[in-house]
């Protein structure tokens, strides 16, 4: 059993360190607000994966990923909420620009709502994982245990290396502070979270599946 939960942890590692939607909200949280919000929104991430988690043991997640107009619905909501992200970046940025230099305090304003609640909302609207916890998650559940046990295990797994690996990557960012807050640099990172978030949203509404 030991074995297979290495391996399980080795997979669940390589998919949790690959850049994806997550870390562009991260970036855009932490960069703009500040390391605190950056670590709420890593929060939020990791709850949105314990609440898909709870779906998949109670069953229902493969319901949804078995219905093809649920799914639709929820991978389109999960494509217009990366792509409204992206245009409030944007648009924050262009008002910076047009507007007199901007401080940490004023971007921290301009940055509005809930961190924790950007990172589960993004989440939660993600059918991906979905069908990777139907899907892929019990092919990895070591042997020897029962299967809703297997699988808590595993979600909790993958939460925990999700916290380490961005809230590593927030305090990483922090530790570059005094690059980022140069408003060359912040700014530019800005534009370019904002249409990273937006070409994610494309991609997952124009995703097959």
């Amino acid at each position: 059993m030991l074995t297979q939960l290495m391996a399980a942890l080795g997979v669940l590692g390589l998919l949790t360190i690959v850049p994806g939607p997550d870390m562009a909200i991260v970036t855009r949280r932490a960069v703009v607000a500040g390391p605190r919000d950056g670590l709420r929104t890593v929060g939020g991430i990791a709850t949105g994966l314990l609440v898909w988690g709870a779906l998949t043991v109670a069953g229902l997640a493969a319901v949804l990923a078995a219905s093809p107009a649920a799914y639709l619905v929820l991978k389109l909501l999960g494509a217009g909420y990366l792509v409204f992200l992206g245009a409030q970046t944007l648009w924050q940025h262009r008002r910076a620009a047009l507007s007199s230099p901007a401080t940490p305090d004023a971007d921290a304003r301009a940055t509005t709502g809930s961190p924790w609640r950007t990172g589960l909302i993004s989440n939660v609207l993600n059918p991906k994982i979905a069908v990777f916890y139907t899907g892929l998650l019990p092919t990895l559940a070591p042997a020897g245990l029962p299967t809703a046990w297997a699988m808590t295990l595993l979600v909790l797994l993958h939460a925990g290396l999700t916290l380490a690996w961005l809230g590593g990557y927030v305090l990483l960012l922090s530790k570059a502070g005094p690059v980022l807050h140069r408003p060359r640099v912040r700014r530019a990172l800005e534009r370019t979270t904002g249409v990273v978030l937006i070409g994610f949203g494309l991609a997952v509404a124009a995703a097959s599946g």
